[in-house]
């Protein structure tokens, strides 16, 4: 048994690893030449690369794909460039501006595992005869007594366990995560050692098709037709001031409403149907019950009537909660949390843990008002 636990020789075991041109990707890359494995890179072109140049934190575009190549190179390992800019615009681009318009806030990046990089690339893995995909991500895979399990990354700081919750049971059959035991500054230091050019390269940051974080900016140039300005009511209807456009606000939000009272306001709900957006104090921010819908269970027995304990992290930054998940129809279940948690915005990812394992999750749906 190899060190990815595949009954070859490492030289025998051929790993295609998603290549995004930063550090993180390149060690993983690095770091499996060196134990010995036939390894391939592999890069996905997103969007268009004009246009992604001059974005500084992007990724997949631009500069980073000519990082991914020269690594190659230096690693003296196979390298190819896969355009997938249509494929990313479907699945993750026109998600991200549907889920906006509809009143929810979206994550894109967990789309993009979802779909385009777990889905399109482990396709490709397996045409190109793969034993395993290789990616960068902080997080660890651990074989259990009914397969392999997924688990939080062995760094607090860098778990990216939140984002792949929707990886399957057949998907981590293949896929492999070198880097789940590392911190970053570990990282980091295999960089230089390898000598690589992205040593120091700084991570990406905010959405890579969102320059600047303005995603309200980025949904109105997609779709000007749909932005429009509405009213902001409190919690009875009363109408208390004007807004630009139902994608400027998230639930929970403080800050940008424009609004003076005797205390403070927050965004307690989005109402597309009626272009709203109602606000109140932070009191009304409280939620116990919550529904999710497109679950994805990697836990032994199936979701079901019978309530399984577990821990829910209800977006990236958020630090957990004892709570109950119940399955539903169509995919979807009820979570009971035991603590009423505030600012549950809808199109966020709840996704369940038992200990350091990942149990799955599903998207948080809106309430009806």
């Amino acid at each position: 048994m190899n060190a990815l636990g595949i009954d070859k020789a490492p030289a025998d075991t051929r790993v295609v690893v998603a290549m995004s041109g930063g550090v993180d990707s390149s060690v993983t890359a690095a770091l499996l030449v060196e134990q010995g494995f036939e390894v391939i890179g592999v890069t996905m072109q997103l969007y268009d690369n004009g246009e992604a140049t001059a974005k500084p934190g992007a990724c997949c575009a631009g500069r980073d794909v000519r990082d991914a190549r020269r690594v190659a190179e230096t690693l003296g390992i196979p390298h190819y460039v896969l355009d997938y800019e249509d494929r990313f615009r479907e699945s993750v681009i026109d998600d991200f501006v549907e889920g906006y318009l509809a009143g929810t806030t979206p994550i894109p990046c967990v789309r993009c595992n979802q779909t385009v990089k777990f889905r399109d690339m482990l396709g490709l893995a397996r045409d190109l005869g793969a034993d395993a995909l290789a990616t960068g991500h902080y997080v660890r895979r651990e074989a259990g007594a009914a397969g392999p399990e997924l688990h939080r990354g062995a760094d607090p700081a860098r778990d990216q366990s939140y984002f792949l919750f929707a990886t399957t049971r057949e998907q981590l059959a293949l896929l492999r995560f070198p880097l789940g035991g590392l911190a970053k500054d570990e990282t980091r230091a295999q960089a230089g050692r390898f000598g690589l050019l992205v040593a120091d390269k700084p991570d990406s940051q905010d959405i890579c098709f969102v320059p600047g974080g303005d995603y309200a900016a980025t949904v109105a140039r997609m779709r000007p037709d749909a932005v429009r300005p509405g009213e902001i009511v409190d919690r009875e209807g009363h109408v208390l001031g004007r807004h630009d456009g139902i994608v400027n606000f998230t639930v929970g939000q403080r800050k940008g409403i424009g609004i003076a009272g005797p205390e403070p306001l927050y965004v307690v709900r989005i109402e597309p149907e009626s272009n709203r957006v109602v606000v109140g104090p932070a009191s009304a921010l409280g939620s116990d019950r919550l529904t999710v819908s497109e679950v994805n269970w990697l836990g032994e027995r199936p979701l079901g009537e019978a309530e399984v304990a577990v821990t829910v992290k209800l977006r990236s930054m958020h630090g957990g909660a004892p709570a109950r998940v119940t399955g539903l129809a169509d995919g979807r279940a009820e979570v009971r949390l035991e603590m009423p948690q505030r600012a549950v915005a809808p199109g966020q990812a709840c996704v369940f843990y038992d200990g350091s394992r990942v149990l799955g999750g599903g998207w948080i749906e809106r309430e009806a008002a």
